[in-house]
């Protein structure tokens, strides 16, 4: 079975570009230490299936899937009629540098 962590925060290539690619995806772990990860990880995360994501934002969950797109794989939450994808409104990560969620 899959372990379940909550995305909080990314990094992007252009933070000022909404539409840009994420290049980190971070959150919190239970003991309140935060974490951080490539998004390479990520999909790897994903596909191996380890590892279930999600965003929340309002009181609305997404769960994050790996799609393709001109055949790079990337990161993008499910369609929950927000746009852009809530995964990229997400705030900017702090410096830390654990993997693994």
């Amino acid at each position: 079975m899959a372990r379940l962590a909550r995305i909080r925060c990314i990094n992007k290539t252009d933070r000022m570009n909404p539409h840009e690619r994420v290049r980190s995806v971070g959150g919190v772990y239970s003991n309140g230490t935060q974490w951080k990860q490539s998004v390479g990880q990520t999909i790897r995360d994903i596909e191996s299936g380890e590892w279930e994501l999600y965003v929340e934002e309002g009181g609305l969950t997404a769960g994050v899937v790996v799609a393709k797109h001109n055949g790079l794989k990337y990161i993008k939450t499910t369609v929950d009629g927000i746009q852009p994808d809530n995964l990229l409104s997400l705030p900017e990560c702090p410096g830390v540098s654990r993997s693994t969620p």
